[in-house]
């Protein structure tokens, strides 16, 4: 670093009015009336509320601001990422083009030592009136300062640190206002503040795009994972409607062809494939719950034969999450029954799960009967009990998840919290349904409506997935 005459702390200091020479009075600027001042202020204002670009806010504020302050000279430096004494000029009425800052930062000068090194170091606002006395020729800035009286030079902080700095440049004989200083290192700070704000602001909205894609990636890839049709089952009509809240989710459901049972194949060589259903809904949302959902799926498929009875495959994946995935809490809410199409039955177990409704004969009978258990993931030695039931034909069996129960009618004043759709709103309209006689896709689409009909279309606030079978 460049020795000079006098220390830096003999000339860094904040000019007031107090401190300021008489000379520096006697000839103040021509200012403009304050009405055309407040026009020019809130043109520039207004113009820059509608900018993204820093660089664009930049010229937008010069351009303008240099109506009110007629200083045409220039020079700004930047320590950001640098260690002492090394600094970037960044900005000076001396570039010969136009660089960006930001886009164009390979191109900007990068200097050590000397006198800007000293003030942009100084973290505090620093005047220097006989700047010839100070620049000594080698100085590598020389180039941006020489020909010049006077250095007002402005930090921006950022955390407490002024990582950048601007010098207003006066020449031999230029008139100022120095009572302007301390309304100049304000604005100055407030204006660096803003446009480093308006930098994280955007780099925020190219990590949160960036984010959304990889969001996107991930709900895509699970939503491969569901079933790409629905299995044919002899009489038996099957609709589905699954909506995640995010970009991917924690819901689930699937289908599992099971072979014939080998004693009803013996007594009915025309036996007919059995079929396993299944709805599951990881607790959380977001891609924590899709990873978790796309797991459950991989265990599930595992092991073709851990299909049947129900309670086998729940306990087999409660088993393995609860030792290998679900440490930190999470948990997944199970159904799943095997449909036997030729006996007309269905055996099921829960781990935690909404109890599906079986609408039949102008009522809602919930599957719940001696299958209660806690969800999977919390106890890897949780067993679980199962039970079966008649289907008979003209009966609605509803599978779904606490996202369609638990839909939000908007907060009304008065209200802490929300309305939601609850379970006798559920089963009024499965039995709408029935009566009506709705194939299992109207029946699907009736309840949705009515969730949107209720929400008044806002986006969920969980997953949704409906499963509906219709006896024929």
């Amino acid at each position: 670093m460049l020795n000079h005459p006098k220390p830096l702390k003999h000339y860094s200091l904040i000019v007031t009015l107090a401190t300021a020479p008489d000379h520096r009075l006697a000839k103040p600027m021509h200012r403009l009336p304050w009405q055309e001042e407040l026009a020019i202020v809130d043109r520039t204002m207004r113009a820059i509320s509608r900018v993204s670009d820093p660089e664009e806010l930049v010229q937008i504020y010069w351009q303008n601001i240099g109506q009110l302050m007629p200083i045409h000279d220039f020079v700004s430096v930047s320590r950001r990422e640098l260690d002492r004494p090394r600094y970037r000029i960044t900005r000076s009425s001396r570039f010969t083009e136009d660089i960006n800052p930001w886009t164009q930062r390979d191109r900007l000068p990068l200097l050590s030592g000397g006198l800007l090194a000293e003030i942009a170091y100084a973290n505090q606002p620093v005047m220097i009136e006989d700047l010839p006395a100070r620049l000594a020729p080698d100085d590598p800035a020389h180039f941006y300062l020489q020909g010049y009286q006077t250095l007002i030079a402005n930090p921006q902080y950022d955390n407490g640190e002024s990582l950048n700095m601007t010098a207003l440049l006066l020449e031999p004989g230029h008139d100022f206002d120095y009572s302007l200083i301390p309304t100049i290192v304000w604005q100055g700070g407030l204006f660096g503040r803003g446009t480093q704000n308006l930098v994280l602001r955007n780099e925020l909205s190219r990590a949160l795009a960036s984010l959304d894609r990889e969001l996107q990636s991930v709900g895509q890839i699970q939503k491969s994972l569901l079933p790409e049709t629905l299995p044919d089952i002899p009489g038996f009509e099957l609709a589905s409607h699954y909506r995640t809240s995010a970009r991917a989710g924690g819901d689930y459901y699937d289908f599992f062809p099971i072979s014939p049972d080998p004693q009803s194949e013996i007594r009915n060589p025309k036996s007919t494939h059995r079929h396993g259903v299944f709805i599951a809904d990881v607790s959380g949302h977001g891609t924590p719950a899709a990873v978790i959902m796309a797991i459950t799926h991989a265990i599930a498929h595992a092991d073709p034969r851990a299909h049947t009875p129900p309670a086998v495959l729940l306990s087999t994946i409660n088993d393995r999450l609860a030792r290998s995935y679900t440490h930190a809490g999470t948990f997944v809410t199970a159904f799943y029954a095997v449909l036997d199409p030729a006996a007309r039955t269905l055996t099921y177990a829960r781990a935690g799960h909404n109890p599906p409704r079986l609408a039949r004969g102008g009522r809602v009978i919930p599957l719940d009967q001696g299958v209660a258990g806690i969800p999977l993931g919390i106890d890897p030695d949780q067993t679980y009990g199962q039970a079966t039931c008649a289907i008979e034909p003209g009966d609605y069996l509803l599978l779904y998840t606490d996202g369609i129960t638990e839909a939000k009618a908007p907060l009304l004043p008065g209200l802490a919290a929300h309305n939601l759709l609850g379970t006798e709103a559920l089963d009024a309209l499965l039995l709408q349904s029935a009566a009506a006689g709705d194939s299992a896709q109207a029946c699907v689409d009736r309840i949705r409506a009515a969730v949107a009909r209720f929400s008044e279309d806002a986006p969920p606030a969980d997953d949704e997935t409906l499963i509906a079978i219709r006896c024929l």
